[in-house]
């Protein structure tokens, strides 16, 4: 019986962990950049733009599609660092903990 006890503590214990991870995440922003820094976009951790910035050597009507090109870029850029973030939070979060390879926690 103790066991069971022990093992709800740390399922609880777990959970508190996960919720402030969770906030902590939705907190986060990261800056993704391409072009040499022309085009900037920041996101929140869970992967909302926040934010574009452009420099306005780009604002010429033959490079609309360099432009374009380089939004997305920086979007994935950004994405890219968010996720990295969230990995290293959940690998340092679970830590100790047996949970098989591959596997994905819920957010």
């Amino acid at each position: 019986m103790r066991d069971i006890m022990g093992m709800m503590g740390k399922v609880k214990e777990m959970q508190a962990k996960m919720e402030q991870m969770q906030a902590d995440i939705a907190a986060l922003e990261v800056e993704g950049k391409s072009g040499g820094g022309l085009v900037t976009v920041t996101m929140s951790g869970k992967g909302d733009l926040k934010g574009l910035k452009i420099d306005p050597s780009l604002f010429k009507e033959d490079d609309v599609e360099i432009l374009e090109d380089l939004i997305v870029a920086a979007h994935k850029d950004a994405k890219s660092k968010a996720e990295e973030v969230m990995a290293e939070k959940t690998k340092e979060m679970t830590a100790g903990l047996p949970i098989p390879p591959g596997m994905k926690l819920p957010f």
